[in-house]
């Protein structure tokens, strides 16, 4: 059962604001007629958007691992009938997942690599703003994130802190992670956030964030795949793409980023795109005030050649 259906305070948290959609609507080109791949549909608020400009016929196929988005947006958006076709699944496999609708090339498409608000009130661990068993899963297959934490050796431990996280106090947090878990295994964020906490001294910590944010970053992104999903679906995208077709990528973090920059970099020397943004666009200082979420968001967009 969907935890929606079991908790109704959810049913409200799926109406939420897309972040800087008008400029993801102007980065993707949106017209009529024309199909639009949204990778990440959570809620279904770009998508909302995106069948909006594309009226009357314009088609977005949804793609989400989480089964939970795949439902949120049905629901949001089932009054577009045959313009939307949503799937549960990885947008790295979009290729496969276009085939399945007899599409060969898109005019755009569209990622937002953040996590939804649904996401951290679902109860699967990825805030430690609350304390709830460690899963951190987008999906339902693969290990979770209690299974990392308490069986992964010390070294692995070590490296996903500092190459995930990019934490400073990498070493220090996984020995009094490895510490505790001879102990106990550890089963909550809560433990988990006190843990990562408390192996920083209070003059080293972060005046911004929490100390242990970084720790839940590194956790989540090695539990989902998180960097080699996007790197892997940067050059199928650019394939999927028809020409002057848009690829729109909105990340969170310097990790994400980074790929994201790369992969377009390499597509320009290959002659394959065309570099919209230089430099990412970032959320103006109105939204900021009334979404202050938005407030890491990058976003870069290339054009296909």
């Amino acid at each position: 059962m969907h935890l929606l259906n079991r908790d109704p305070n959810l049913r409200s948290v799926y109406i939420h604001t897309p972040v800087m959609v008008k400029e993801v609507m102007e980065g993707l080109k949106c017209e009529p007629g024309k199909i639009y791949v949204d990778g990440t549909i959570g809620g279904g608020g770009h998508s909302l958007e995106i069948l909006k400009k594309t009226s009357p016929d314009g088609q977005v196929i949804g793609i989400d691992l989480d089964p939970q988005a795949v439902y949120l947006a049905s629901r949001r958006l089932r009054d577009f009938k045959d313009r939307i076709h949503i799937f549960q699944g990885n947008f790295k496999n979009l290729d496969k997942i276009l085939k399945e609708v007899h599409i060969q090339k898109v005019n755009g498409i569209f990622l937002d690599l953040g996590l939804s608000s649904y996401q951290l009130e679902s109860g699967r661990g990825f805030s430690f703003m609350r304390d709830e068993p460690l899963d951190m899963r987008m999906g339902e297959a693969g290990v979770t994130a209690y299974d990392l934490i308490n069986h992964i050796s010390l070294l692995e431990l070590q490296n996903i802190l500092r190459q995930y996280g990019e934490e400073r106090w990498a070493d220090r947090i996984a020995k009094c992670i490895d510490r505790e878990r001879r102990v106990k295994s550890i089963t909550t964020t809560k433990e988990l956030a006190h843990i990562a906490g408390n192996a920083i001294s209070f003059k080293h910590r972060p005046k911004r964030i929490h100390p242990a944010t970084k720790t839940f970053q590194a956790i989540r992104i090695a539990v989902n795949h998180e960097l080699e999903n996007v790197e892997t679906f940067i050059g199928k995208g650019i394939n999927l793409l028809k020409q002057n077709g848009r690829i729109c990528i909105m990340s969170y973090h310097s990790l994400e980023d980074r790929i994201v920059k790369r992969g377009f970099r390499a597509g320009k020397e290959e002659k394959r795109l065309c570099v919209i943004t230089p430099k990412p666009i970032t959320p103006s200082r109105e939204e900021l005030h009334l979404n202050p979420r938005a407030r890491s968001a990058k976003l870069r967009v290339a054009e296909k050649l």
